[in-house]
């Protein structure tokens, strides 16, 4: 899966914030904090949910489950807003 190009996402270490453009179905604004642009950033490449898994794991320390969690709502909310190319 990857982004598509119909959205932008703005990354400060502050908040994350994920903007639809152009020809997208969704209209609207995703706001997230650093995990969300961590995603973001690697869903510039094809990735599966394991592979972003795996980089999550390598960039934080946190426990294993809550990693898989937070990138299994990262990617739901990405579906449910057509924001990702499968």
């Amino acid at each position: 899966m990857k982004l598509k190009d119909e959205f932008i996402a703005y990354v400060t270490k502050e908040q994350t914030l994920l903007v639809a453009a152009g020809n997208a179905s969704f209209h609207g604004l995703v706001r997230g904090n650093e995990t969300l642009g961590a995603i973001l950033e690697l869903l510039k490449e094809d990735r599966s949910e394991e592979e972003l898994v795996q980089e999550m794991r390598r960039k934080y320390e946190a426990p294993e489950n809550v990693i898989e969690n937070d990138v299994r709502k990262v990617i739901d909310t990405l579906r449910q807003i057509g924001a990702l190319d499968e």
